[in-house]
């Protein structure tokens, strides 16, 4: 089983996340403040540096004003179709 971090799929999460954010008018800083976390958290799981577990992918997901299914849902269509 390879590390999911380097997987087209995580991959992909990752895009989503950004586009996300971008969509929401919301900078990495704008972002972590919301989160109250520190700016680097923002940019170091945008960039595959640190993983999301689910309860962070929540707390994201909530802070972007997503609906967490909706964006899983988008993720397994877009990562299936490939």
């Amino acid at each position: 089983m390879s590390k999911s971090v380097f997987t087209e799929r995580y991959n992909r999460f990752r895009q989503l996340l950004i586009k996300a954010r971008q969509v929401a008018r919301l900078t990495q800083s704008e972002l972590s403040t919301k989160l109250s976390r520190p700016q680097s958290y923002v940019s170091k799981y945008e960039r595959g540096e640190r993983r999301l577990d689910v309860i962070e992918f929540l707390e994201v997901a909530e802070a972007l004003d997503i609906e967490p299914e909706t964006f899983i849902k988008t993720l397994l269509e877009e990562t299936q179709e490939k």
